[in-house]
This record gives C-alpha cells, sequence and structure tokens, in this order.
C-alpha cells in the first residue's frame, strides 16, 4: 500500500496548493490594483486544426492559454516554452512568434507576448493539477460562448502588435 499513501498523499499536497492560489490570487489582484505594476508575460496558442487548446486555472473563471510570466533574464520564448512544461507538460520547438499585446489586466500594466504552435492532433497532455486543471479544445464557434481572459481576448480579435 505505500504507492496508494503516496498517490493520496499527492492528492492532498495537489489540493492545499489549489487552495493557496485560490485564495492567494483574489488578494494578488488587490494589491496589484493598489500598486498598478508593470508585467510582461508569454502565452501559447496551441492549434489543432482549426481549434484551441484552453487550459482552465483553479484561481480563475476565465480560460487561457497555456503561458505565463517572464522571469527576470529569460526572454518570451524561453518562458512561453517553460510555462507549456509547467502546466500542461508539453515542450515543442519551434514556437512561432505572433505579436504582442498590452493592456491592464487584474490591475497589472501588462504587456503579454504570444506563440503559436500549430499540431495535427492533440499531444498528450499532463496538467499539473495544482494551477492548471482542465483543458479543452475549443472550436472557433464554441470561442464564442467561452469567458477568457483579458489577454486571450485580445489575441483572438487581432489586437497584436509585430
Amino acid at each position: 500500500m505505500p504507492g496508494l499513501e503516496r498517490g493520496r498523499a499527492a492528492m492532498l499536497v495537489d489540493s492545499v496548493w489549489r487552495m493557496v492560489l485560490r485564495f492567494g490570487f483574489p488578494l494578488a489582484r488587490a494589491w496589484w490594483h493598489l500598486r498598478r505594476p508593470r508585467h510582461e508575460g508569454a502565452l501559447v496558442a496551441i492549434y489543432v486544426g482549426q481549434a484551441l487548446l484552453l487550459v482552465k486555472s483553479s484561481y480563475r473563471a476565465e480560460w487561457s492559454f497555456p503561458g505565463g510570466s517572464i522571469r527576470a533574464g529569460e526572454t518570451p520564448d524561453a518562458a512561453a516554452q517553460r510555462e507549456m512544461e509547467e502546466e500542461i507538460g508539453f515542450s515543442s520547438s519551434p514556437l512561432l512568434p505572433a505579436g504582442s499585446v498590452c493592456g491592464t489586466w487584474d490591475g497589472r500594466r501588462d504587456r503579454v507576448h504570444f506563440f503559436e504552435l500549430h499540431l495535427d492532433r492533440i499531444p498528450e497532455l499532463r496538467l499539473d493539477n495544482r494551477e492548471i486543471i482542465k483543458a479543452h479544445l475549443a472550436s472557433p464557434e464554441e470561442l464564442q460562448g467561452i469567458a477568457l481572459t483579458g489577454a486571450v481576448a485580445a489575441y483572438l480579435r487581432g489586437d497584436l502588435s509585430r
């Protein structure tokens, strides 16, 4: 039964992480609304045919693309690759640069770099089950009725600069 116990312990750790993220994110948002910090991120639009892979985080209502913050000294491309590996367990290169968009989301002055990946079939995904809890392949028609983050909505509107 040691394997079962390790499995239960991992589920408990994942559950605690989700709870911390769920409570911490609103606090971070409140802080960002007060301070208006600058932030830079990278997101990956993964196309499988015409459909787009969306991910659902444990701490927000909207769907997004795999990605996240760019660390100090990290290039946007490297951040996109790292975040994709961390969140969905998938790595691929090269990613195609698609442009960037600036906006104020969640109280931060944000610049988001977008990359695209075009695949013939959906890859095997390994969700981290802490930050990312769901993935969905959405058809272009479905995208109209799905709540999306501001940055992803801007990408889909074509608000990108190159």
